[in-house]
């Protein structure tokens, strides 16, 4: 029988290297494993597909059917208001639902309701075509929601001790998605019109459905005893969450405004608009699994990755129109340049988020388990839907009113802001382990010299 205080718990016969040989086939993906892989990657590609193939085209028509750019921003960002609520509903009750279910059903709906998206040319101008685009993008948004947070739910429970490196990799799908819904939606727009984008879109969502039925594994579990409430008022996770907030409103913030400026000041076509889109998406997929393989590997490191991201990122955005203030000619190169590095730095700070909510949420008393990881997943998507609500809205009324020079300027303010303020927690922090340490120290050893006189006369023959 194994000694009780043996953590390995029972060991192969022949010693060390037949441990080392049982351990080998679990560094390779399992069976469940590369199914729930595939079962992310395809919403993660359908999902950010569906969200970015409006940004070449859909302003524009929009404008033609009396929406003015307030308007736009705001049928960009009611899609973050329900997702942001969605996400808090479906991380809450994910345990009773059941996590499978409300990934397939989230992801069935939203195939459908992109393909109506595709109908709404045929809608009457005005506030007919505007409440139509608000329902339709509501009902895209909580169908997403509930895939997105059963997802994340689904990977963290697969792969607990490399949650970061998962999700990096899987942003290569987001990225990809990203990468692809600009010029494709403008090539489908230019060539075939308003419909075929989102009838072509929708049908590939729909189409992975039954995939996903048959390969995604199905988890089980108890309902934890914690809430929202407890998660989001420990300081380090509301901070978590800003940065979140200010790096999804950046995004958010670019949707409505960038092809309307890169169309007027560079006078570049639909098709060619969606190309200044490429050099963000795709240098966040490249950059973002280095990122997680670096945060899991090393994670005393993903504090300044947090940091310097958000810094780089607020620098990033003063440079996209530039700033006035700066004196620099704007020119499309320029533009271009700080979009991939705007992309890196949002994979920077981005990656190690998730795992850092995780970790913080378990040091407080939260237990491990699929309940507590709905509630991060969650929570997290409310975060990042908030910004996504923020930076649209936000970024259409300051367009309209500053230009988009000033605009971007101000929406750099957010990731400067939240990046200062989680080095300034992370300083603090260290500070008080650094004395906390001492102490620890000497009320060891006074215990030590508490028990040693006892020790001593219970052992005479040791003197």
């Amino acid at each position: 029988m194994e000694s009780p205080g043996d953590p390995e718990g029972p060991r192969p016969p022949g010693g060390d290297d037949a441990l080392e040989t049982a351990r080998e086939p679990s560094r390779r993906l399992s069976r469940e494993q590369l199914f729930t892989l595939i079962s992310a990657a395809s919403i993660n590609l359908g999902s950010s597909m569906c969200y970015s193939i409006l940004g070449p085209f859909f302003p524009k028509e929009a404008e033609k059917k009396g929406a003015s750019n307030t308007v736009i921003g705001m049928i960009f960002g009611c899609y973050a208001v329900f997702d942001l609520l969605s996400s808090l509903v479906f991380g809450k009750y994910l345990v009773h639902i059941g996590a499978k279910f409300v990934f397939i059903a989230g992801m069935f709906v939203s195939g459908g309701v992109t393909i109506l998206f595709g109908l709404l040319d045929q809608v009457p101008d005005g506030p007919v075509f505007i409440a139509m685009c608000f329902l339709v993008r509501v009902a895209d948004a909580v169908s997403f929601s509930a895939a997105i947070t059963a997802s994340f739910s689904i990977l963290a429970k697969a792969f607990p001790n490399n949650m970061a490196t998962v999700l990096g990799s899987l942003e290569i799908f987001s990225g990809l998605g990203m990468v692809l819904g600009p010029p494709l939606g403008g090539f489908l727009y230019q060539t075939f019109g308003y419909k075929m984008p989102f009838i072509f879109l929708g049908c590939v969502v729909l189409l992975l459905v039954p995939l996903n039925m048959c390969t995604l594994p199905n988890y089980e579990a108890d309902p934890g005893e914690h809430s929202f409430w407890k998660l989001i008022t420990l300081p380090k996770i509301l901070l978590l969450a800003f940065v979140i907030n200010s790096l999804s409103s950046g995004f958010g913030f670019l949707d409505p405004t960038l092809s309307l400026f890169v169309s007027e000041k560079f006078n570049l076509p639909a098709g060619h608009v969606g190309l200044v889109f490429l050099g963000l998406s795709l240098c966040y997929a490249i950059s973002s699994p280095l990122f997680g393989l670096l945060s899991d590997k090393m994670p005393h490191l993903r504090k300044w990755l947090l940091v310097f991201g958000n810094v780089i990122t607020a620098g990033c955005y003063m440079l996209l129109g530039p700033v006035p203030i700066l004196h620099i000619k704007g020119q499309l190169w320029l533009l271009v340049l700080v979009l991939v590095i705007n992309g890196i730095s949002a994979g920077m700070s981005i990656i190690p988020t998730f795992p850092e909510i995780l970790s913080c949420a378990y040091e407080n008393g939260f237990e491990e388990g699929l309940s507590t990881l709905g509630l991060v997943s969650g929570l997290y998507g409310a975060a990042w839907s908030t910004g996504a609500f923020v930076g649209p809205t936000l970024g259409g009324f300051l367009y309209g009113k500053i230009g988009f020079e000033w605009a971007a300027a101000i929406q750099g303010l957010l990731p400067l802001t939240s990046g200062l303020a989680m080095g300034l927690y992370y300083l603090l922090e260290h500070s008080r382990k650094r004395r906390t340490k001492p102490q620890d120290i000497l009320s060891t050893e006074e215990e030590q010299r508490t028990l040693l006189p006892n020790e001593i006369c219970v052992n005479p023959g040791l003197i």
